[in-house]
């Protein structure tokens, strides 16, 4: 949408009709030019821009991506030595268990046989008898 040029009438007196309407037609189109190149730039540049948005949001991405990366790295890590320590627990209390396990099954026959061996011999001695 160029912007028509109007000069004065002294202008068109003193160059003519002709002249200045020429003059007036030049200024128009060095207008449109220039209006032309301008939006041309500012289509360049926003495609700059766009590129330089995209590149920077690629880069702040793939940091995002390496950053959790590492994070699950050490995490797993974590969890692995939180799994052995807690297995190493688990054997620990498992052997101390049978270990209590087979004291207790000793001291239960152990007292089996104290409070049984008067009755087997009551048993005995009366058959004997």
């Amino acid at each position: 949408m160029p912007v028509t040029a109007k000069l004065s009438r002294k202008f068109y007196d003193r160059l003519g009709d002709e002249i200045a309407t020429e003059l007036v037609d030049w200024f128009n189109a060095v207008d449109a030019a220039y209006r032309a190149d301008l939006e041309r730039l500012n289509e360049l540049n926003f495609q700059r821009f766009d590129a330089k948005v995209e590149q920077r949001f690629a880069e702040a991405d793939a940091k995002v991506e390496r950053r959790f990366a590492q994070f699950e790295v050490k995490w797993e890590q974590r969890f692995a030595g939180l799994e052995v320590k807690v297995e190493k627990g688990f054997a620990e209390l498992r052997s101390e268990f049978h270990r209590e396990l087979a004291t207790v099954r000793a001291d239960l026959t152990k007292w089996a046989f104290v409070f049984w061996m008067p009755t087997a011999l009551a048993v005995l001695g009366l058959y004997f008898r």
